[in-house]
């Protein structure tokens, strides 16, 4: 008797009837869910706010000039970080915002290594002057 009793907790415990099982992993799914919507990502305002003082800076320092395709790359993703923000779409969010910032930090440096640029060839042009002055006036 003990074996047939036993078995009989066996199959108990190991298999479910269909009711059960169901039961089982309704409740799982909800687990899961309840879960995954806990680890929603966060509004992403601070990467916001670097992307737009990022995009802020490329513009102040002349992006528009010297750098309109990242410029305008970084002001249409910004904008589009924007709407997605708007929409509650935060992983979207955070990726065009750290798509911005790239854009307008490239912008930037592109902006400073082309004023460099005209600098150093400004100071060639003065150095070329001088020496024809100088050569001028040692004959």
């Amino acid at each position: 008797m003990f074996n047939s009793m036993g078995e009989t907790m066996m199959k108990n415990t190991y298999f479910l009837n269909p009711n059960q099982a169901m039961h089982r992993i309704g409740m799982s799914v909800s687990a899961v869910m309840l879960i995954a919507g806990c680890a929603s990502s966060p509004a992403p305002t601070e990467q916001m706010a670097v992307s737009r003082a990022a995009v802020n800076n490329a513009l102040s320092t002349g992006g528009n000039q010297f750098a309109p395709v990242q410029t305008k790359s970084a002001l249409d993703k910004m904008a589009a970080a924007e709407q997605a923000m708007a929409d509650k779409n935060y992983e979207l969010a955070l990726r065009l915002a750290e798509q911005a910032e790239v854009d307008a930090k490239l912008a930037a440096e592109i902006v400073r290594s082309t004023k460099a640029q005209k600098a150093a060839d400004a100071l060639q042009e003065d150095i070329r002057v001088l020496r024809e002055e100088i050569e001028r006036q040692s004959r």
